[in-house]
């Protein structure tokens, strides 16, 4: 008998459906527009980044940004963690943890930064950016800018 109950659960443990396929099709398809929104913009895919999202003011400077970076770097490797996903209706905010290294030139040891940001993507079969909040790492040739080495100033006599 032991081995009877044994065996069902086996069988049982072996031939997971997935209990709600829709959703389940939906974080698949949430999953693959992170990795295609980060692969772009790693192979500094202009047109590929830029399909992913609303054609919105916000993103717009998002893209301007990113294509900066494209032409200030070499390479760029970055990646993304996905921390929580949470869908209402259309709606859907992706929380990830982010690192990268952007390197000016081959023999550059680079720039490594990190950060957390939150993505905002909206759809049920296509799903586009719509908005973005928090520390990204689009716009590292902006940041450094603004980071970089100050001016020193003569001293005082």
């Amino acid at each position: 008998m032991p081995v009877l109950l044994l065996a069902l659960a086996l069988a049982a443990c072996s031939s997971k459906t997935v209990q709600y396929p829709e959703d389940h099709e939906r974080m698949r398809r949430i999953d693959q527009a992170v990795e295609t929104l980060r692969d772009a913009y790693q192979r500094k895919d202009r047109s590929g980044f830029e399909a992913l999202m609303l054609p919105l003011d916000q993103l717009e400077l998002l893209q301007r940004e990113a294509e900066a970076d494209f032409d200030a770097f070499h390479s760029i490797a970055v990646d993304f963690k996905i921390e929580r996903i949470m869908i209402e209706g259309d709606d859907i905010d992706v929380y990830v943890h982010w690192q990268g290294t952007w390197k000016k030139d081959p023999d550059d040891s680079g720039i490594r930064q990190r950060g957390h940001a939150r993505l905002q993507w909206v759809g049920t079969h296509s799903i586009l950016l719509r908005g973005v909040q928090g520390d990204l790492p689009f716009g590292m040739k902006t940041r450094q800018t603004f980071t970089g080495p100050s001016p020193t100033r003569p001293a005082a006599p």
